[in-house]
């Protein structure tokens, strides 16, 4: 029987009159709970998982929502958000109009930062405190950022920053040697050095109580451990943090509430920025989660809690698994061929690549805008690199991909995976806005195949070419496999997907391709559908010959009509003097919330079915 009733918890106040042993019932509550709930909804399992007694332990010390208690990405803040009295909605997790996946500033005072990309916690930091100061107030402010998220730039430029302030921070380094994979490079290097100072911490303990037990016992004791102090300082503090200016404790065990009250309430009374570097195990308290080393239980869909298998089996490839197949054939055959992700191999379906090609397939972790540049460099150098980033994630690379890619005009195949509308992430991850970021760009085309044949085509003879950006940006779907597929003749050209001869047109790209062939078909319309696979270049001559037969045209798309295709199109069109009729479907100019990929469409009136009438009215 539970002790507590976590659909009843208001707000963190009533931990700070529980005692360790309730804290430690209270965690394994919490992570059953989670199990639980993450099993029928989906979710992201193993970070929370791994962030239990941390979060409890933060909110016993510090008191939200004054002292500011946040997460980097905040994909992590699954207890955080039950101790602050969201349990009983947790049923609606990451589902249309429920429960944030993420911290929510629209949800509670509690949650004062969001985001759903990494590295951005310490900036926010900086500036939550230099306000603060400004103010004249005296609160916390406690970012808690993973061991990934530290490496990249942005984190790094903000610790640097924090080092030069007089203000203070107290930074929680959750590290569980995990971002989404297993984490790479050099500070990965680093933390792992700081952790073996378990045993030294142990030792050390170990040999203060040996001592204690006599006057001239703990006067040598007080001795050697100034001695020791500077020794660690010297050794540890200045390897890293202290060259940033910023005192270090740790490691400290992220599991053990002693542990972590100590080191929490010391950092509280410090006067100045402190990284608690605080270790943690990804996945806690669920196997499959703990001892899984691929990231396969970072974000799930609801699954079956005793053997691990998903509830829903999904039939199908993946656009992400057909494109990895795809490039998996062309690097058997072609050794100049280089794989990058940045931290992605897992969602990006690059395992076997990665096994299979090991000194050919680059994770260059959480580092957009080097994962860019490292593929230029590999490409002035004579190799052939295939980067592939989610859409939401590339924005943080634009510079790169303009600069240091297009401006040389060099030679790389970019994959734009997780294009469109997305689901359950919500707001932070829709991969909406890469058209508008990529096509004002020189030397770059952009390419949206509509079937896994179309896909194929395009990896193959991209490759081939010697310079330019040659993007493929695909979806998080199942990939279609069953329509016709023509090969251009010409670049930018588009295919007509029906033969009716009819008197207007419905152009749409990717995989709306195939249910608007459908929605054409099933309601008999005077239409034939077009897919426009280039939304770089326009196919500027079967739209010269369209727009002088004065056909009317209905553009659909599922990215933002501000920078989408159909102002294109009429963009165009005025440039021939030529009058166009033009019906157009598309994201407006705002953020789209999370749900299911129709509710998400009913939502924006995007379902074919929402359109129909109007679409007979036009064309009539």
């Amino acid at each position: 029987m539970s002790k507590f009733k976590l659909e009843e918890i208001k707000d963190p106040s009533f931990l700070k009159y529980l005692s360790v042993h309730d804290l430690e019932i209270l965690a394994s509550e919490i992570r059953t709970f989670l199990i639980q709930s993450i099993s029928k909804t989906g979710g992201h399992l193993s970070s929370n998982l791994g962030v239990v007694e941390l979060t409890i332990a933060l909110h016993y010390v510090f008191d939200s929502p004054r002292d500011k208690i946040f997460f980097d990405v905040g994909h992590q803040s699954y207890t955080h958000k039950i101790l602050t009295g969201r349990a009983s909605q947790f049923s609606s997790l990451r589902q249309y109009g429920g429960l944030s996946g993420f911290q929510k500033r629209k949800e509670s005072v509690h949650d004062v930062w969001e985001a759903g990309h990494s590295s951005t916690a310490l900036s926010a930091a900086v500036g939550m405190a230099l306000a603060r100061d400004l103010d004249g107030d005296r609160y916390q402010v406690i970012p808690v950022i993973g061991d990934a998220a530290m490496v990249g730039g942005e984190s790094l430029e903000a610790l640097n920053h924090l080092g030069m302030t007089k203000t203070k921070v107290i930074v929680i380094l959750n590290d569980n040697e995990m971002s989404i994979s297993k984490n790479v490079g050099g500070v990965s290097e680093f933390l792992s050095t700081l952790r073996t100072s378990e045993a030294y911490n142990h030792a050390k303990n170990e040999y203060r109580e040996v001592l204690s037990h006599s006057k001239s016992g703990k006067r040598f004791y007080a001795f050697s451990s100034q001695l020791k102090n500077r020794m660690k300082n010297h050794m540890i503090d200045a390897k890293l943090f202290g060259e940033f200016g910023v005192d270090y404790l740790g490691p400290i065990d992220g599991h053990n509430f002693h542990e972590l009250l100590r080191a929490l309430y010391k950092a509280k009374y410090m006067k100045g920025s402190v990284v608690i570097h605080i270790k943690t195990k990804k996945g806690k308290g669920y196997p499959y989660a703990e001892n899984d080393v691929r990231g396969a239980w970072h974000g799930v869909a609801p699954f079956h809690i005793r053997s691990g298998k998903p509830l829903h089996e999904i039939t199908g490839a993946t656009w992400s698994q057909v494109i990895a197949d795809y490039l998996y054939r062309i690097m058997a055959e072609d050794v100049n061929v280089v794989a990058i992700t940045p931290a992605m191999i897992s969602g990006s379906k690059l395992e076997k690549i990665f096994h299979d090609f090991p000194n050919r397939a680059f994770d260059v972790g959480i580092a957009e805008e080097h994962a860019a540049t490292f593929a230029a460099g590999l490409a002035v150098a004579g190799k052939k690199p295939f980067l592939t980033m989610y859409s939401s994630f590339l924005q943080r690379a634009y510079d790169q991909i303009n600069h240091d890619l297009a401006r040389m005009d060099l030679g790389v195949v970019l994959g734009i995976d997780r294009a469109g509308l997305v689901g359950a992430d919500g707001e932070t991850h829709h991969g909406v806005f890469d058209p508008g970021i990529l096509k004002p760009i020189p030397n770059l085309e952009l390419f949206t195949p509509a079937t896994a044949k179309e896909a194929g085509w395009y990896l193959k003879q991209a490759f081939q070419k010697e310079n330019g950006i040659h993007c493929i940006r695909y979806s998080k779907h199942i990939a279609c496999d069953h329509l016709p597929f023509t090969r251009p003749t010409y670049p930018g050209q588009w295919q007509v997907m029906t033969d009716r001869h009819a008197s207007n047109l419905l152009i749409t790209y990717g995989y709306m391709v195939e249910e608007a062939v459908a929605f054409v078909e099933t309601n008999d319309l005077d239409m034939d559908v077009v897919n426009a696979r280039y939304l770089k270049p326009l196919d500027q001559p079967f739209l010269k010959q369209v727009l002088l037969s004065h056909k009317k045209l209905v553009v659909y798309e599922t990215d933002l009509k501000s920078c989408g295709l159909a102002k294109d199109i009429l963009g165009y069109a005025n440039d021939l003097n030529i009058k166009v009729d033009l019906l157009s479907f598309g994201l407006d100019d705002h953020y789209v919330t999370q749900g299911s990929l129709k509710e998400l469409l009913h939502h924006e009136h995007l379902r074919f079915e929402d359109i129909l009438e109007e679409v007979k009215q036009f064309i009539q």
